[in-house]
């Protein structure tokens, strides 16, 4: 069933939506060549903590396991749910995605971006821009009255008329008291199916793009999804409140005054 929000729970869900897109905006900013996917995670737990949220990932539970870390950092062919590591050094050239999802005050704000390392190519470019394009374009289709369908449709027209391929094995989905919540919203589709959009509706739209083909494949971690033919992805999301007046992004920034990340030189 699709829950609809109530105003109460509407500005609970822009409070920890402004968390989670602070805590991307400041890890994001962060990533550079020489420094860990471990780096990226501790930057954002740190963040976190500082604006009284907690990590909705950690411990989040698939079949018999739980998720080992607080952000999911996701670099080059990995398509999403790359568990940090101090392994995992970044490469000038590589990209990197980072997702963001805490839990403030019970309710849960979800967001992701696809970063650049260093210079990378301009085929890693266009990907990364016909991502975004497509969320965007993916957000102003969530209007009262369309369906989810025409989301769907949208993004995938886009990526496809660009040359890259939309993953199919994983989709966009509600998020309010639980971070997966109905309805799912794939990025992929036909106008005009799915379910019916209502005002108080809040939509996690995620576009999951791959250079080379659609297959995915997990890891023997069971977390990290690969491209099957080794090509790189891109992976960008907003939390999209619904409303009469069109589509409203609650994955906004709020200013933090004072506080100032740093790392060891690379």
């Amino acid at each position: 069933m699709i829950t609809i929000k109530n105003e109460r729970q509407i500005v609970k869900m822009r409070e920890a939506c402004a968390a989670a897109a602070t805590v991307l905006q400041e890890t994001k900013a962060l990533v550079r060549p020489g420094i860990s996917t471990q780096d990226l995670e501790e930057v954002a737990l740190a963040a976190m903590k500082r604006l009284g949220a907690t990590s909705a990932c950690f411990g989040y539970q698939l079949a018999n396991r739980r998720y080992p870390a607080h952000t999911c950092i996701s670099v080059n062919e990995e398509v999403v749910h790359g568990i940090p590591s101090i392994r995992r050094i970044l490469r000038d050239g590589d990209v990197v995605a980072v997702d963001i999802v805490v839990n403030h005050d019970g309710y849960i704000g979800d967001n992701a971006a696809t970063v650049p390392v260093g210079a990378i190519s301009p085929t890693l470019q266009k990907l990364l821009q016909v991502t975004e394009e497509a969320l965007r374009i993916g957000i102003s289709k969530a209007q009262v009255g369309n369906r989810i369908g025409d989301i769907s449709h949208a993004i995938q027209t886009h990526v496809e008329s660009n040359g890259f391929s939309v993953v199919r094995d994983m989709v966009g989905h509600g998020v309010g008291l639980s971070m997966h919540e109905e309805p799912q919203i794939p990025n992929f589709g036909r106008k005009g199916t799915l379910e019916k959009i209502r005002a108080g509706m809040t939509l996690a739209i995620e576009p999951m793009v791959n250079l080379g083909a659609y297959r995915t494949k997990t890891l023997s971690d069971g977390w990290t999804v690969v491209t099957s033919d080794g090509s790189p992805s891109a992976h960008f999301e907003h939390t999209v409140l619904t409303t009469d007046k069109g589509p409203e992004v609650l994955t906004i920034p709020r200013p933090v005054i004072g506080h100032v990340h740093s790392l060891p030189a690379a």
